[in-house]
């Protein structure tokens, strides 16, 4: 077992080895072309997520506007690997931009823990509201400049609600069901202020833990329902509307120094990845709204009080973890009050 676990420790070390020696092959290649910079752009999502889409708008402006001093390369359904590979790929400089959940960003950053805490927003506008403010995104952009790594733009990733094979009305419906979440410190204690089961499952496990009733309890926007057909298992819907996620679009930081005189083209490839991607976002959403009632689904308006009651000491006790939470959870207030 020892050889086994030493081969296994050599194989892990030989691929971060083979990784570095891309990055630097990758970089002097970079330096020594004589044609186009190639930039790499990297997304789980699928071809047909507004994501993806967005990325190829970004890559048709960035291309045309600069008369192709740069290729913009996108690399979408995962072909990089997962989140947490995208993210190592992209602090050794192998790629240059990620599109990824903010939740993922936590392990850098204690201030993406924001986007975790429950009800912080009063709805989805007051999200995007927040996310509009130069303000507020620029300490949530710059708070992993320690990783070298940087956010540049936010993506719309709508709604967290509740969905089951059971009705859920109200934050008692809750009590000792098993709630599938991603792997992040502040969803587990959310599940948990609702005296539920918190348990940690990849999203394309979800199905069938449902199915097999490995879990009970869903927690998803609407996508889920049709693209991952959820909507199958889960027949409830319920608009607890508990947390707003957001997706980020990340740079390293070589990369931003790399193509600093042309940073105002930048910037606006960015305002515009956005733009196409919250508009795609809010059309396909509707859509599958009408697909998931057409499966069966039926989708559950409750009285949020109860739930929001239930969650008031799972935020306080993430605030009093962290003063830079607090500041930012106080201009999250002011922004919304505005």
């Amino acid at each position: 077992m020892g050889g086994i676990k030493k081969f296994h420790i050599f194989v892990s070390a030989l691929l971060v080895v083979c990784v570095l020696l891309v990055a630097c092959s990758n970089e002097k290649a970079r330096e020594n072309s004589k044609g186009p910079i190639i930039i790499r752009v990297a997304t789980v999502q699928p071809d047909n997520h507004s994501i993806t889409i967005a990325l190829n708008k970004m890559k048709k402006y960035i291309e045309s506007k600069s008369n192709n001093k740069y290729e913009v390369r996108i690399f979408g359904n995962g072909v990089m690997g997962g989140n947490s590979e995208t993210l190592e790929l992209l602090q050794f400089d192998t790629l240059d931009l990620v599109a990824t959940s903010g939740s993922n960003l936590e392990l850098y950053s204690d201030a993406y823990k924001i986007f975790g805490i429950p009800y912080l927003f009063k709805d989805e506008r007051s999200f995007r509201k927040v996310m509009q403010n130069e303000d507020f995104v620029n300490k949530i952009y710059n708070s992993t400049l320690n990783a070298n790594i940087k956010g540049v733009q936010w993506f719309a990733n709508g709604v967290n609600n509740f969905y089951s094979p059971k009705k859920i009305e109200n934050a008692e419906d809750l009590k000792g069901l098993k709630v599938r979440v991603q792997a992040s410190e502040a969803n587990v204690n959310m599940v948990r202020g609702f005296d539920a089961a918190a348990v940690v499952l990849a999203y394309g496990e979800v199905y069938t833990a449902l199915q097999n009733k490995v879990i009970d309890v869903g927690t998803n926007p609407e996508t889920a329902l049709v693209q991952m057909k959820h909507g199958e298992v889960a027949k409830y819907y319920s608009k607890t509307e508990h947390q707003i996620f957001t997706d980020i679009l990340i740079a390293n930081t070589k990369f931003l120094d790399r193509i600093k005189e042309d940073e105002d083209l930048f910037k606006n490839a960015y305002k515009l990845v956005n733009e196409v991607q919250v508009k795609e976002w809010d059309k396909q959403i509707q859509n599958l709204r009408a697909e998931a009632i057409e499966m069966g689904v039926e989708f559950i308006d409750v009285d949020k009080t109860s739930f929001i009651e239930a969650q008031k000491p799972v935020r306080d006790k993430l605030l009093a973890s962290s003063e830079e939470l607090q500041n930012l959870f106080k201009l999250v207030q002011k922004i919304q009050g505005e």
